[in-house]
């Protein structure tokens, strides 16, 4: 490996990003842990990370964050771009501002970072760039417009900026976690607007349907906890040459094989099994 073992991972104060930080510290990567406030990562000092404070809606904690590391390490030679959230309800009801939030979240601070360390990664001729993606980069679930336009989003950035950077020795990769066991379906439940009309009901199922995917039986028999895809991010940024995307749970592997297969309107049938269409 050419370069600096410094790994850069945005949102650890929970989930992928907190067990991705313990893992990598404890695979002799130089780690560096970072979220909104220290105080909510303070745990992973004692599993030999380095911590930062990073706000991925913030340009001037981003260039900080950056500069801090290439300071220490020369380059950063690692950045996992984890931290995202998902904004769940019927488009129509939920506000452009709430929308525009979940993009500078989970597209343009990725985008940015990605900027930052480039300079370092191209000087030192190595760098690996882990976009945390989802199955729903690839796939829709009705109530979950938003949250799918920024991961289609960030899969077909990756894809772009994967062609612009592989000649500098710079790998550009994408995971697509399926139902991972963590806060995230409490967090995209508890975003669902109520008593917008006509959609009330359908959000109030949307609701009830992602709670229940993540942690009712098809979760625990398809699904996987944060260290799960901590592994394949350890495997992707410790291969030589690694692959362009990694799936990951079963759930993944099951339901992009479906929507792969299946055209759109099977594809609405399908889900139109678990989510009710909203009607006059």
């Amino acid at each position: 490996m050419p370069g600096s073992r410094a790994v850069l991972i945005t949102g650890c104060s929970s989930g992928i990003g907190r067990a991705t930080a313990e893992r990598l510290a404890g695979r002799g990567w130089t780690v560096y842990a970072t979220a909104r406030r220290l105080d909510a990562i303070s745990q992973l000092a004692d599993a030999g990370c380095h911590l930062l404070e990073l706000d991925v809606t913030d340009d001037e904690s981003m260039r900080r964050a950056v500069a801090e590391v290439e300071s220490r390490e020369g380059a950063v030679g690692v950045l996992v771009n984890n931290a995202g959230y998902s904004l769940s309800g019927a488009v129509e009801s939920v506000s452009l501002e709430d929308a525009r939030r979940q993009f500078e979240t989970n597209l343009f601070g990725l985008a940015r970072l990605s900027q930052l360390v480039l300079p370092g990664m191209r000087a030192q001729g190595w760098g690996r760039i882990v976009n945390i993606s989802s199955m729903g980069g690839r796939l829709t679930f009705p109530g979950g417009g938003w949250y799918h336009a920024s991961k289609h989003a960030l899969e077909a950035l990756s894809d772009a900026l994967r062609f612009e950077v592989r000649g500098f020795g710079v790998d550009v990769i994408v995971v697509q976690p399926g139902l991972i066991r963590t806060g995230f379906a409490d967090a995209a439940a508890g975003s669902i607007p109520v008593g917008h009309e006509p959609y009330g009901a359908f959000n109030a199922a949307v609701g009830a349907a992602t709670a229940g995917a993540y942690e009712g039986g098809l979760g625990r028999r398809l699904g996987g906890r944060p260290d799960t895809v901590a592994r394949a991010i350890d495997r992707a940024i410790s291969a030589k040459r690694p692959r362009t995307r990694y799936r990951v749970t079963p759930s993944a592997a099951l339901l992009l094989t479906l929507r792969r297969l299946l055209p759109d309107r099977g594809w609405d049938a399908l889900v139109g099994r678990t989510y009710p269409q909203p009607k006059p």
